[in-house]
């Protein structure tokens, strides 16, 4: 399992962080999200503090400083360094997060959601905390261009399922030495299963019978990804709808039965792959638990998906 501490910008967690110059503070917001613009009014008294672990490609971030603004330009984003969402829970103070011609106004215990591949901007006025988790777009079984409607929303704190997902996520901002191994890859999944679950119905899907219905059929397919019998037929048959429907359904999202299907299972596969606890199960095994009965084939579709092999994928975990 690969665990991420920079301990540049992120002190041992047993040490007391040093307040960094706004200089400092760039290159550590660099090296902790994606590369950011940041400006402050007051430079020369800026002060700012970022501790963060993380497991895989999932960072977990907490940031405390003084007031300034950070940007996510066009030119930044042209450098290619990877589609994510973050997720940022306010702690203390007050911030402005404006993305898609939105503007959500930030207070202690609220939430939003925001996308790297778009340029957005996030100020701060004045001293503040908060905590970002940032992950890569697909580990949501949501489609981006559906978590898109939400961004730059706020989600606020006062909110019935807000008051469980937050303080889940203000403990994993406290506790970032616990972040780490197999146990951190269990603390990281949950909290994803919370954002996923509480994104659901921000989207109204428990509400609307459509998206309920093709909530349903990714939940399902999700429980059968081991069965290699998994296919248009079986999830349409099961769903009492014909499978001309299903494919319908999928493309309204951009997206195939069958691609979904892979994406999910390779997910899984990538997970299992990274987790010290199936360090000695082969590659073939863990392929054929989530439904890829062509070792080849699971190889090559691994490959295409994350641009190494399994077996490479595997090691560079572990190291």
């Amino acid at each position: 399992m690969s665990t991420r501490d920079d301990t540049r910008v992120v002190p041992d967690a047993c040490d007391a962080p040093r307040a960094l110059t706004i200089s400092e503070f760039r290159a550590a917001v660099n090296d902790s999200f994606v590369p950011l613009h940041v400006t402050s009014r007051h430079p020369d008294r800026f002060r700012g503090v970022i501790r963060a672990a993380g497991v895989d490609d999932v960072h977990i971030t907490e940031v405390r400083a003084t007031d300034h603004t950070v940007e996510r330009t066009p030119d930044l984003i042209a450098r290619g360094d990877g589609a994510y969402f973050k997720l940022s829970l306010m702690l203390a103070g007050r911030g402005l997060l404006v993305q898609e011609g939105r503007e959500a106004v930030l207070e202690p215990g609220d939430l939003a959601v925001y996308d790297t591949s778009r340029p957005y901007s996030l100020a701060f006025d004045d001293d503040f905390r908060t905590m970002v988790l940032m992950f890569p777009r697909d580990l949501l079984p949501l489609p981006s261009g559906m978590v898109g409607e939400l961004t730059a929303v706020r989600i606020p704190g006062s909110d019935g399922l807000t008051g469980i997902v937050a303080p889940y996520l203000a403990q994993l901002a406290a506790h970032l030495d616990q972040v780490s191994g197999a146990t951190g890859a269990r603390l990281v999944g949950s909290a994803l299963d919370l954002v996923t679950t509480l994104f659901t119905r921000e989207l109204g899907l428990d509400g609307d019978p459509h998206r309920a219905r093709v909530q349903r059929i990714r939940a399902y397919i999700d429980e059968h990804l081991a069965s290699p019998a998994l296919s248009p037929g079986s999830i349409a048959a099961a769903h009492y709808i014909s499978t001309r429907h299903l494919h319908g359904l999928f493309q309204e999202q951009g997206t195939t039965v069958s691609t979904w299907i892979r994406m999910r299972r390779l997910e899984q596969c990538r997970r299992d792959l990274a987790d010290p606890l199936h360090a000695g199960r082969p590659v073939a095994a863990i392929s054929a638990r989530w439904g890829f009965v062509d070792a080849a084939h699971f190889s090559r579709s691994f490959k295409q998906a994350y641009g190494v092999s399994p077996s490479e994928y595997r090691a560079s975990r572990a190291a």
